[in-house]
């Protein structure tokens, strides 16, 4: 059986970076959402996909974006995936996976077990669905990225179809316990892995991977 997939995304430096890939992550994640302390311009992207090369998948978070939007950030940087983070529907899901070619992630905010369910109607739409704690009622909240988690069982109460992944207020700390809660078989990370809002800690993204890769998936 594989070992869970992390996610490290939020990546915007060189250090961090290299530490994900060292540490084993299997996606990378640039934000691409201006209001965000994570957010990086599609040049500033397109160094660090580099890096990268073949050692991950390279995913690119957007936000409601528009085609014109999506076209402009994939025209300067190479990328393996899209994350849409925001209210994106369905419909909309399946028209960017189809316009671009490809694979699209889709977070969903969860709170209840009627989220849970609700994400079905994503799963033709998405190849992977992201299951991210609701953001909190607070001026500074974001779509995601927030330290904030939900219940998890939630998850293993009623076990999604297809492939997903773990999200929302993960840490080297609580990670283990998360997949053991949830069954994940992949688990997403950003504000778990910061010494300050934005700034990623290379020793926190060792750690964070290093406790995730000591359970395998349910």
């Amino acid at each position: 059986m594989s070992a869970i997939a992390a996610k490290i995304c939020g990546i915007r430096d060189p250090e961090a970076l290299e530490a994900a890939l060292a540490g084993g992550a299997a996606y990378i994640g640039f934000v691409f959402f201006p209001p965000s302390p994570r957010a990086v311009t599609p040049i500033e992207a397109a160094a660090l996909s580099e890096q990268v090369g073949r050692r991950a998948i390279r995913v690119g978070l957007i936000v409601n974006a528009t085609d014109v939007d999506i076209a402009a950030i994939l025209a300067e940087t190479p990328l393996d995936m899209l994350q849409l983070h925001g209210s994106e529907t369905p419909e909309r899901t399946a028209a960017v996976r189809r316009r671009f070619g490809l694979p699209v992630i889709k977070a969903l905010p969860i709170a209840t077990a009627a989220d849970v369910s609700g994400a079905s109607s994503y799963r033709d739409a998405a190849d992977i669905l992201l299951f991210d704690a609701k953001p909190p009622n607070r001026p500074d909240a974001l779509p995601g990225g927030n330290a904030e988690s939900f219940d998890w069982t939630l998850l293993a109460d009623n076990p999604p179809t297809g492939k997903w992944m773990l999200s929302g207020g993960l840490t080297a700390a609580n990670v283990a316990e998360a997949i053991r809660m949830s069954g994940a078989h992949a688990v997403d990370v950003s504000s778990g892995v910061e010494r300050a809002r934005g700034e990623k800690d290379p020793a926190m993204i060792e750690a964070f991977l290093k406790a995730a890769q000591t359970l395998e998936p349910n």
